[in-house]
């Protein structure tokens, strides 16, 4: 897991034994000032930091990466021992020791369980230091490793915590998927078990139509909710839906949605305003799968005796679709987890919902390059699609 220079002062300040590394290497070379440093392709910060020699460098400062030699150490991942600068034949001309005014150095690499670079620990001193002694080499071989283990194992377990949400999360859904799915098909089986038993007692051809009619109508329902749980998990599973893109009239896809709909619902209003001229390139099955979701929410959740709006325009090479209905404001809480999946705020279950509507419809919208939003009022609420006319 990467760390970048903006957390790494935080990564480090967790790891608890930093402050006694920091003292014990001052205490067994008797430098006046040890450091460890994220070092990046562009720049050098102190992490942690202790300082008896007044260098002037608290933990989130930052060196110029180009007047260190962390960014040498960077690419070669050896160590750099400099006892005395003025007796070193490399270093003795190199600019680093002349612009900071130390005479030694030290500074070991830090690298991560996976093998990637992380910074150094280092330490430098007014005055020459003993440093070719090999305990010294091997404490701070030691506590730069580790430095990198603790590091490693922090990333990790932030990896696990993560992975132990997301299966908590999926689990949760696991659960309410089941939960839901039973009692919303056993509303619609009940419903086909009474037509059924109602026309072996009273075979009545003119009641019979109704009551086929009725049966067809809530056959129709359990397709459209074993559609969006093939829809659900194909997307889950593969993580997008297949699109066979065409250019497309929105009026004409709009339009014999909202008349389905409309026959579907006898009792509701729905108006439709249109006017888009430019072929849309779009999945015209998507498309009106979203728009069928949109406004089948609309009549679900609209005040009875009120029209639902449905309206479709273009602008600046943008098409827009808007559901309206009128109805109390949906809860600022309940719209940030209304395109999720089995939300009750999106579509009630007594309704014989699955709670997918608005997450597939959104899904839908995303997998044309648009988006889906809400807004909502006291007085009514309002879903908008968006996408660009030239969006393929």
């Amino acid at each position: 897991m990467e760390i970048d220079p903006a957390s790494s002062v935080e990564a480090i300040r967790a790891i608890d034994v930093v402050p006694a590394i920091l003292d014990t290497v001052c205490r067994v070379t008797g430098m006046g000032f040890a450091a460890i440093a994220r070092v990046t392709e562009a720049r050098w910060v102190a992490c942690s930091v202790k300082d008896d020699i007044a260098f002037g460098l608290e933990p989130g400062g930052e060196l110029k990466l180009e007047t260190t030699i962390c960014h040498e150490i960077r690419d070669s991942r050896q160590a750099v021992v400099i006892p005395d600068v003025a007796r070193d034949a490399v270093y003795r001309s190199h600019h680093t020791p002349a612009h900071y005014g130390f005479r030694s150095y030290i500074s070991f690499p830090i690298v991560l369980r996976d093998g990637r670079f992380f910074g150094t620990l280092c330490a430098i001193d007014p005055e020459p230091r003993d440093l070719d002694r090999p305990e010294v080499g091997n404490i701070f071989r030691m506590f730069a490793d580790l430095i990198g283990f603790h590091l490693g194992m922090g990333a990790q377990l932030s990896e696990t915590q993560a992975d132990l949400g997301r299966e908590r999360q999926t689990g949760i859904q696991r659960e309410q998927f089941i939960a839901v799915l039973g009692h919303d098909l056993r509303n619609p089986l009940a419903a086909l078990e009474a037509g059924l038993s109602l026309m072996k007692r009273a075979p009545d051809q003119k009641r019979a139509e109704f009551i086929m009619s009725a049966m067809q109508a809530t056959i129709d329902r359990m397709n459209a909710m074993v559609g969006n749980i093939l829809d659900f998990a194909r997307g889950r599973l593969v993580g997008d839906l297949p699109l066979r893109f065409k250019a497309e009239s929105a009026e004409a896809i709009v339009t014999q949605i909202v008349n389905e709909l409309a026959i579907a619902h006898p009792d509701r209003e729905i108006v439709l305003h249109c006017d888009s001229a430019t072929p849309l390139m779009c999945d015209a099955q998507r498309i009106g799968q979203l728009v069928s979701n949109l406004v089948g929410n609309a009549l679900t959740h609209g005040e009875q005796g009120t029209p639902v709006v449905v309206a479709c325009r273009e602008s600046d090479d943008e098409f827009t679709l808007s559901v309206t209905n009128n109805g109390p404001e949906i809860p600022m809480q309940v719209r940030e987890t209304l395109f999720q999946p089995f939300e009750q705020g999106a579509e009630s279950h007594a309704s014989g919902s699955l709670g997918l509507g608005l997450y597939i419809a959104s899904t839908i919208a995303k997998a044309h390059g648009g988006s889906l939003t809400v807004q909502s009022s006291p007085t009514e609420t309002s879903f908008a699609f968006r996408m660009g006319l030239a969006a393929t």
